[in-house]
């Protein structure tokens, strides 16, 4: 065997082992955010809190964005218009359900985004849906409505179930929208202009709104978490797997946000897994499998 022939073996080899630890860290890092946005959405308020996130997270890419903006000469409106939709507005409904409900809620209704995307390119752009996938929105579906029909603590959860799904929903608008229409840019560059051009549509909002008390230590080391660690880091981490693995083998990600976040919120915040909490995270699950292509 050649030594090329090896190296490339080992090369393999290590991939193969490195792509699923790689999985599970980053469902485990963005099953955090929602623990993150828990702890300090009270304090910094949504509009103020989803600003350091993007600000943050957009540091931490600026550098792919350096490389690629020239490729957005002409198509700023658009990466504007996508900001909005796929990360300023959806951001800024979980973080809003954070303060109303506890983490799971908010990491469960996360999973509904690959059935949206589904949907919407079924809707809009006539992409075909196989009866299989079909019947897994429906099951997904169903599952939502479980879940916003739950209490906590005596309390109904819908108002943060349901922005949480709208945000999925904007999640599946925007996966859309960035493939057919700014697939000329390379994937961490999109992130980086996205996050870029959120942090600035949403920085009057969160200027207006930013809280006149001080803030606690314990809620900006979470704001802070949630932009270096939750959006800039783990997004440099999600391409790569892209890169590695392709779109659909980086996406299996999303059946470990929902069991992470609800861990975390169970291990730190002492938050319990109900019952509805619980069916309803089996039949997104389930139905995300099921509307996934073969």
């Amino acid at each position: 065997m050649s030594s090329t022939t090896a190296s490339t073996a080992v090369t393999t080899a290590g991939a193969r082992w490195l792509t699923p630890i790689e999985l599970v860290v980053l469902g485990a890092i963005w099953g955090a955010s929602f623990l993150f946005m828990r702890i300090a959405a009270h304090d910094f308020g949504s509009f103020a809190l989803v600003e350091v996130r993007l600000a943050l997270g957009a540091v931490i890419l600026a550098p792919f964005l350096l490389r690629s903006r020239t490729l957005f000469k002409g198509h700023w409106w658009k990466v504007a218009g996508i900001a909005a939709i796929n990360s300023a507005i959806p951001f800024t409904l979980f973080a809003w359900g954070a303060q109303r409900a506890p983490a799971g809620i908010g990491a469960i209704c996360n999973a509904t985004a690959v059935m949206f995307t589904a949907l919407v390119a079924f809707m809009f752009y006539g992409e075909a849906i196989t009866r299989r996938r079909a019947i897994g929105l429906v099951i997904g579906f169903i599952g939502a409505a479980v879940l916003a029909s739950g209490k906590t603590s005596g309390d109904s959860v819908w108002p943060a179930a349901v922005a949480g799904i709208v945000a999925a929903f904007l999640y599946g608008i925007g996966a859309n929208l960035t493939s057919r229409h700014l697939s000329f840019a390379p994937p961490s560059a999109m992130a980086a202009a996205t996050l870029v051009c959120g942090a600035i549509l949403l920085a009057p909002l969160a200027a207006l709104t930013w809280p006149v008390t001080a803030i606690p230590v314990k809620s900006w080391v979470s704001a802070a978490m949630l932009g270096v660690l939750c959006t800039g880091s783990a997004y440099l981490l999600f391409y790569r797997l892209i890169y590695r693995i392709g779109a659909p083998g980086a996406s299996t990600v999303t059946y470990l946000v929902p069991l992470f976040g609800v861990l975390w919120a169970w291990v730190f915040l002492s938050e319990p897994l109900t019952p509805s909490m619980a069916i309803a995270a089996a039949m997104i699950l389930g139905g995300v499998g099921l509307s996934q292509k073969k």
